[in-house]
């Protein structure tokens, strides 16, 4: 069974920070491009970071550039967002999954921003 699990999500004040982690099963995520995506009421899932982890290669939207950082332990077969300078525009349900989402989705981690 292909499960991909995000979890660490969380209350925080504006400018705060969280740690997101996407546990992997069931795939390789060296096999993979992996991406973390979020998605709020009435709009569509936004992709927002997405790393090859063979290589290292990693992408970010641009509303999260310069405060997100997305990493991949190949041990523990998972896949980290860290988030900093968090803004209350950030606040959404968080998801990881392959790139472009073709995989079965968990329920995702809800992260809150406060102003």
């Amino acid at each position: 069974e292909v499960q991909l699990q995000a979890s660490g999500g969380g209350s925080v004040q504006d400018g705060g920070s969280l740690r997101l982690s996407c546990a992997a099963s069931g795939l390789v995520i060296d096999d993979f491009a992996i991406a973390w995506f979020r998605q709020v009421p009435g709009k569509e899932r936004e992709g927002v970071s997405v790393i090859r982890s063979i290589d290292s290669t990693a992408y970010y939207g641009d509303s999260v550039k310069g405060r997100f950082t997305i990493s991949a332990d190949k041990d523990k077969n998972t896949v980290y967002l860290e988030m900093n300078s968090l803004k209350p525009e950030d606040t959404a349900v968080y998801y990881c999954n392959t790139w472009p989402g073709t995989k079965p989705w968990a329920k995702g981690t809800l992260v809150t921003v406060s102003s």
